[in-house]
C-alpha cells in the first residue's frame, strides 16, 4: 500500500499502511455508538448539510458555464455553508470510502448508486482524506470541485486523473491524501515470465517479439487475427474490476431520467430567487403532475413532493406568491378531482405497480382527502387495493383525530359508514359519543356500523348507549346489538332483552330473531332468569294462558344455555312435551349438554 498526499499539504505527514487499510467506512459494519454518545466539537447535521451543499455546487458546475446566475449562487452558498462550520471546529477532516463520506466516524454522506456518487468520484482516484481549514471557502473549494467535475469528462485512455490535476495548484486552507494499492511481488514460477514481463516496456523487445511471431505463423490468411490491430496493454482487469465496471454500465443504463430531470428543475427553483424562474419550475411541476400519475410513477410523485417540502423550508426568501403556489401544489394531491383519478389509477396499478410504491404516495394525503378516500373505498373490489387505501385513511385519520371526529359527527357525509370502520380498525375509544349519535341515523347502514363499533370498543359508555339499539326499528340492527349484549354480558340491557322474552317487546319477531333474543336474555340474565324461562315452559296456575309452542321453543333453547341442575331436569321434562318443537328443542339440547 503506497500513500501519497497533496505536494504542498501543510499539515499531517503520510498516511501508514495501518491507517489507509483501516479506513472508517471499514468500520461502519460493527460501530455501534450513536452520535449522542460522542464528544463531537458540532452536530453531524451541520456537516450533513455542507456536504449536500458542495454535492449541489458539483453538480451545478458540471451543468452550467461559469457565468450561468445558477452557477454563480451555487458558489455564494458554498460560502455560506462554511460559516457555522468554522464558529465551532478549527479545522474539517473528512475520510473518504467507497460511496460514503466519514467525519468523526459519522456518516455525513452516502450514495449507493455509484454513478451519482460524489464519493465514488473521489475514491475511485485514490482520494482517502480531505481536510479543509477556514479560508477555503473563499475560492479554493470551488476549484477544489471544478476540477473533481474535470476529471469526470475525462476519457477512459486520458493520461491524467484526479491527483495529476491537482498538481497544479497551490492549495492554502486544503490537502488531501490519496493511497494507491500495488500488489505484493510473487515468487515466478516460470523464468519466462520474467523476460516478457522486463521487456514489456522496451519497444525494441516488442517488435523483436511481434516480428518473431509473423515468422512462425507465416503469411495471415483469411479469417485469421492480425496483431497489429489490437493496442498492446501491460495489464488485465480482474474479475472483480470487470463486474464493478459491468455495475456502472448497468446503473447508467438503468438510472432514472426523469427523476434526473426533476432534480435539476428543484435546484434551479431553490438556487434561482427570482420570483419569475420559480413560478415558471412550479407551472412545469403542475403540467407534468397529472401524467406521472397516471403512468404510474408513484414512487416520483411522493419523492417530488416530499422534496418541495423540503425546499419550502429550507430555501430563503420565497416569495409570498411563490410560497402561497408551492403550497397549493403540495396539496393538489388532496384535492377531490385529481385524487378521484388517483383514486381509479390505483384500483388498476395493483399488480403493475409495486405495492410499496402506491404506499409511498398515499402517504403523501392530506385530511381534505379522507372523506373522498372513504366515500371511494366500498367501490374497490380488489382486496389489496383496498388493503393499501384502509391503511392509508387510517394514517390519515390518527395524524388528525380532531379533524376526523368532526368528519364522524356530520351526518350527511358519504363517508360515515368508512369513518366508522376506522374507529373499528384504530380503536378509537374518544369516538365513543360520536357513534352513540349515529345509532340515531336514518340510513339503517351506518346505524349497524356504529353498533359493530361501539361492540369492538366495548367500554361501558359505549355498550350503554348501545342498548337502545336492541330495539331499533332494522332487524339486522337488533341482532348485531343482541349478540353485542349477550358476548359482553352487559347487564344493562337486561330490561329491553326481558321486554322480549315476556312478550312486550316493540316489535313482532320472527322465530330465529325471537330464539336469539331468548338465548342473549339467559346469556345476561344467568341462573337468576331460569324462573322465567321455566315459567313459560311449565306455566303455573289453573287459569294461565300457555305460551304459543314457538315461544315455549325459544325458551327450552334458552334454558339449555345456563348449564345447571334446574335448567337440566327442566330439560327432561320438557322431553316429553306435547308440542313436537319443544320435544325436539329439550332432545337436541340434552344432546348436547351430554356431548
Amino acid at each position: 500500500m503506497l500513500c501519497f498526499t497533496g505536494s504542498r499539504t501543510r499539515a499531517g505527514g503520510p498516511l501508514g499502511p495501518l491507517d489507509v487499510f483501516d479506513l472508517p467506512g471499514d468500520r461502519l459494519a460493527g460501530d455501534t455508538r450513536s452520535a449522542e454518545t460522542l464528544d463531537l466539537p458540532l452536530p453531524p447535521q451541520q456537516v450533513e448539510e455542507l456536504i449536500r451543499t458542495i454535492v449541489k455546487a458539483v453538480r451545478a458546475f458540471q451543468m452550467y458555464l461559469p457565468n450561468n446566475p445558477i452557477y454563480q449562487r451555487s458558489i455564494d452558498g458554498l460560502r455560506a455553508a462554511f460559516i457555522p462550520i468554522w464558529s465551532s471546529v478549527p479545522e474539517m477532516v473528512i475520510r473518504v470510502a467507497e460511496t460514503d463520506l466519514l467525519w468523526e466516524d459519522q456518516v455525513v454522506y452516502h450514495q449507493a448508486a455509484k454513478s451519482e456518487s460524489f464519493a465514488w468520484s473521489l475514491y475511485k482516484d485514490g482520494l482517502r482524506v480531505l481536510t479543509l481549514r477556514p479560508g477555503v471557502e473563499d475560492e479554493e473549494i470551488s476549484v477544489f470541485l471544478q476540477t473533481v467535475v474535470r476529471t469526470r469528462l475525462l476519457t477512459v485512455d486520458a493520461g491524467d486523473d484526479l491527483l495529476t490535476l491537482l498538481w497544479e495548484y497551490d492549495f492554502a486552507n486544503l490537502d488531501y491524501r490519496f493511497a494507491e494499492i500495488i500488489t505484493d511481488t510473487l515468487s515466478v514460477l516460470d523464468p519466462q515470465a520474467v523476460d516478457m514481463g522486463l521487456g514489456a516496456s522496451d519497444p525494441y523487445a516488442q517488435s523483436q517479439t511481434q516480428q518473431k511471431v509473423r515468422d512462425e505463423i507465416g503469411t495471415i490468411g483469411p479469417g485469421m487475427v492480425d496483431l497489429d490491430e489490437f493496442d498492446s496493454t501491460l495489464y488485465f482487469l480482474d474479475e472483480a474490476e470487470i463486474n464493478a465496471l459491468k455495475q456502472q454500465v448497468d446503473e447508467e443504463y438503468t438510472r432514472d431520467i426523469r427523476t434526473s430531470a426533476l432534480a435539476a428543475l428543484l435546484d434551479v427553483f431553490e438556487l434561482q430567487p427570482a420570483t419569475a424562474v420559480r413560478e415558471e419550475v412550479i407551472s412545469i411541476l403542475e403540467s407534468i403532475f397529472p401524467n406521472l400519475l397516471s403512468r404510474g410513477e408513484f414512487r416520483t410523485v411522493a419523492w417530488l413532493l416530499r422534496e418541495l417540502r423540503l425546499i419550502g423550508t429550507r430555501a430563503a426568501a420565497i416569495d409570498p406568491r411563490v410560497k402561497e403556489k408551492l403550497e397549493y401544489f403540495e396539496n393538489r394531491l388532496s384535492e377531490p378531482g385529481l385524487l378521484a383519478q388517483l383514486l381509479q389509477v390505483v384500483d388498476e396499478a395493483v399488480g403493475v405497480v409495486q405495492d410499496d410504491d402506491t404506499t409511498e404516495l398515499l402517504k403523501e394525503l392530506r385530511m381534505p382527502a379522507l372523506e373522498p378516500l372513504l366515500v371511494h373505498l366500498p367501490k374497490v373490489k380488489n382486496d389489496r387495493a383496498r388493503g393499501i387505501l384502509e391503511q392509508a385513511a387510517d394514517r390519515i385519520a390518527r395524524a388528525h383525530v380532531d379533524e376526523f371526529l368532526i368528519l364522524l359527527r356530520n351526518r350527511e357525509s358519504g363517508g360515515l359508514a368508512g369513518a366508522i370502520a376506522v374507529v373499528r380498525r384504530l380503536g378509537l375509544a374518544n369516538a365513543v359519543a360520536p357513534l352513540g349519535d349515529l345509532l340515531n341515523h336514518a340510513d339503517a347502514v351506518v346505524r349497524l356500523a356504529a353498533v359493530e363499533a361501539l361492540g369492538a370498543l366495548g367500554t361501558p359508555g359505549g355498550l350503554s348507549l348501545l342498548e337502545r339499539a336492541v330495539d331499533d326499528s332494522d332487524r339486522a340492527v337488533r341482532l348485531a346489538a343482541v349478540s353485542v349484549v349477550a358476548a359482553r354480558g352487559f347487564k344493562g340491557g337486561l330490561r329491553r332483552l326481558e321486554a322480549v322474552v315476556t312478550g312486550k317487546g316493540p316489535h313482532e319477531l320472527e322465530r330465529a330473531e325471537k330464539r336469539q333474543f331468548f338465548e342473549a336474555y339467559a346469556s345476561v340474565a344467568g341462573p337468576g332468569g331460569l324462573a322465567l324461562l321455566a315459567d313459560i315452559i311449565e306455566p303455573k296456575g289453573l287459569f294461565r294462558r300457555k305460551e304459543s309452542p314457538e315461544t315455549r321453543t325459544c325458551a327450552t333453547y334458552a334454558i339449555a344455555k345456563l348449564k345447571t341442575d334446574e335448567a337440566r331436569a327442566i330439560l327432561e321434562r320438557a322431553a316429553n312435551d306435547k308440542e313436537l318443537a319443544v320435544r325436539n328443542a329439550a332432545t337436541r339440547a340434552l344432546r348436547e349438554w351430554e356431548g
